[in-house]
């Protein structure tokens, strides 16, 4: 059980500043392997990964399925296997689309906390479901808003998490100096910033790897990106949260692997 999605944030934004570090952060993660599922507009990722500084070993398995429709299973599902790294002992097995919920979320709040403007009084959510409620809900826990709203127009804090595959938020509707939290698109080929926000915005990403192999909204605008988000946190790279910034969140092995040991912990001790 995981009550609130804020009490990862320590562990998170240590894991964040490890996978910039390269070699010397301990991190261990390839890139997710995705198997697409012919006929039925689905896909299944494999996600391992190990830090050393955690003594976590975990894979996710986690699937994601386009446009269901009259379907009482939900567009994704996961769960995430915890092992003994000493060993390779299965420790536990757990819920892992809660993990990818609020991992999710926190990295979101870490970066809005990072790179978010002085004025920022207005949130916008674009989207539903499970990553809009997590969101909605760290972010009224973590940060005084006045207003939360489900339109982009003049809001200087946009989040979005969609199954789209075109772009939804044009670069003319967003306030100079707005932060934008990008989490949906996951696919190379799918959008949900146009060409004029990637372009004119700066751009961080949980992995530069990831980044360029996964997310067509880098990809297909081919925009530049300014940093990860580890860089900022280990003091490499500045914020700029006066300027327009865009976090493109995929979504890292590293941060499912540091959620599930920190919940597994937490019900170890009782």
């Amino acid at each position: 059980h995981l009550p609130r999605a804020s009490l990862l944030l320590p562990a998170l934004e240590a894991a964040l500043g490890n996978c910039s570090a390269g070699a010397e952060g301990g991190v261990v993660q390839p890139l997710r392997t995705v198997l697409a599922v012919p006929g039925h507009g689905g896909y299944l990722g494999v996600m391992p990964a190990y830090s050393a500084a955690d003594d976590a070993l975990t894979t996710k398995l986690v699937t994601f399925y386009e446009h269901l429709k009259d379907s009482s299973a939900p567009s994704h599902q996961a769960t995430v296997l915890l092992f003994d790294p000493r060993d390779g002992t299965l420790r536990a097995v757990l819920d892992g689309s809660v993990i990818t919920a609020k991992r999710t979320a926190a990295v979101s709040a870490i970066a809005t906390k990072l790179l978010m403007p002085a004025f920022a009084e207005v949130l916008c959510i674009l989207g539903a479901g499970v990553q809009a409620y997590s969101h909605y809900e760290i972010f009224t826990e973590l940060f005084p808003f006045k207003e939360v709203m489900d339109t982009s127009s003049q809001h200087t804090i946009i989040a979005l998490f969609t199954m789209a595959t075109t772009p939804i938020l044009a670069g003319d509707w967003v306030k100079p100096g707005a932060h934008i939290n990008a989490i949906g698109a996951s696919r190379p080929d799918w959008r949900e910033l146009d060409d004029d926000l990637m372009k004119n915005c700066f751009l961080f990403v949980d992995s530069r790897e990831a980044a360029l192999t996964e997310s067509g909204d880098v990809i297909l605008s081919g925009a530049e990106i300014f940093a990860e988000l580890g860089e900022v946190l280990k003091g490499t790279k500045p914020a700029l949260p006066e300027k327009t910034t865009v976090f493109k969140s995929l979504g890292m092995a590293i941060e499912d692997a540091v959620a599930a040991k920190f919940v597994y912990d937490a019900w170890s001790a009782g």
